[in-house]
C-alpha cells in the first residue's frame, strides 16, 4: 500500500525520531517587489519561446540600471565521460569584450608583411624566442602562427603553455592566413572546455 505524507506529516515523523525543531512555514514570507511583478506578467511559463523572442522578452524585462547578464543554459544530451562526446571549442565574439587585444604573429617572409599590413601588433619569428624565454615578455594576448613555424614556438610552450597563449589548431591560431580578420579586428576569442 502506497503512503503519502503531507509536508507537515513528514515533518512529525521525522521529528519522532531525530528530535528536529519545526518550523512554521508562510507567516513572513517576503513579497516581490512591483518591477518583478509587472515583468513576469509578460512572461508566458506554459509557452516554449524560440531563441530571438526569448532574448526579445530578456530585453524587455529587463529593470536594471546596469547591463544586465544572461545565461543560456542547453542540454545537449551528450555523455562526457566518453571521449568522442566531449564538447569543446573556441568562439570569437562579433564584437569582441571590450578589452583592446594585442597580437603576436610568428611567422616567416611574405607571411610577416601579410601579417603587419593587418594590423598584428608584434610580427617576427625565431628573433622573438629568446625574449620571451629569456627576458619573460608576454606583452600580448593571442599569439598566432604559420604551421612551419610551429617547431619554433613549440620551444616556448613551458611560457605560454600555463598563460594560455599557445598557438592551437583547434582555436585557428595555426594557421596560415595570419591576416584573418578574426585575429586583427580586435575580437576577443574565448575558448569553452
Amino acid at each position: 500500500m502506497e503512503v503519502l505524507y503531507s509536508m507537515m506529516e513528514l515533518f512529525g515523523e521525522m521529528n519522532r525520531f531525530f528530535k528536529l525543531p519545526i518550523i512554521p512555514l508562510g507567516g513572513n514570507v517576503m513579497k516581490r517587489g512591483k518591477k518583478y511583478a509587472e515583468a513576469a506578467k509578460l512572461i508566458d511559463r506554459a509557452v516554449l519561446y524560440d531563441a530571438d523572442a526569448a532574448i526579445g522578452l530578456v530585453k524587455k524585462t529587463a529593470v536594471a540600471k546596469f547591463d544586465e547578464t544572461v545565461e543560456a543554459h542547453i542540454r545537449l544530451g551528450v555523455d562526457g565521460r566518453h571521449a568522442d562526446q566531449q564538447v569543446r571549442g573556441a568562439v570569437v565574439l562579433p564584437h569582441g569584450t571590450g578589452k583592446e587585444v594585442k597580437v603576436l604573429v610568428f611567422a616567416k617572409g611574405d607571411k610577416l608583411a601579410e601579417a603587419e599590413a593587418a594590423g598584428a601588433d608584434h610580427v617576427g619569428g625565431e628573433e622573438l624566442v629568446p625574449r620571451i624565454q629569456n627576458d619573460g615578455w608576454v606583452d600580448f594576448d593571442v599569439v598566432v602562427a604559420t604551421p612551419d613555424m610551429m617547431g619554433v614556438v613549440g620551444r616556448l610552450g613551458r611560457v605560454l603553455g600555463p598563460k594560455g597563449l599557445m598557438p592551437n589548431p583547434k582555436a585557428g591560431t595555426v594557421t596560415m592566413d595570419v591576416a584573418k580578420d578574426k585575429y586583427h579586428s580586435r575580437a576577443v576569442g574565448k575558448s569553452f572546455i
